[in-house]
């Protein structure tokens, strides 16, 4: 299986641009390139059932956050403050570095 192409990492600022979490931000948690999908803090949280072990032993209903659709979110430029798309540019040190398409800034640190 193809891995898909990643424009968001771990740690990264990224908005929702459709489903049912359309609109809101946060932060990105995992990123899984084998699915194609992320996991982003407190979005898309859902209720799972879960049995007692020793770690938990009452068991019951914990509330996580499911995996989104990497074509579902966009990188959030930290300069312009907006999401946009982003490209590859090659540093003068020989490195590779993402950019903002809109305000053509590194979005890299």
């Amino acid at each position: 299986m193809a891995l898909a192409k990643m424009h968001v990492k771990k740690d990264d600022t990224v908005k929702v641009i459709a489903g049912k979490e359309k609109g809101k931000t946060g932060k990105v948690l995992r990123v899984f390139p084998a699915k194609g999908r992320v996991v982003v803090e407190s979005l898309n949280v859902v209720k799972r059932h879960i049995r007692p072990s020793q770690l938990n032993p009452e068991g019951g209903i914990v509330e996580k956050e499911a995996a989104l659709s990497i074509s579902n979110v966009m990188l959030v430029c930290s300069s312009c403050d907006a999401p946009a798309r982003t490209g590859i540019r090659i540093l003068d040190d020989g490195k590779k570095a993402r950019y903002c398409k809109k305000c053509n800034e590194i979005v890299d640190k």
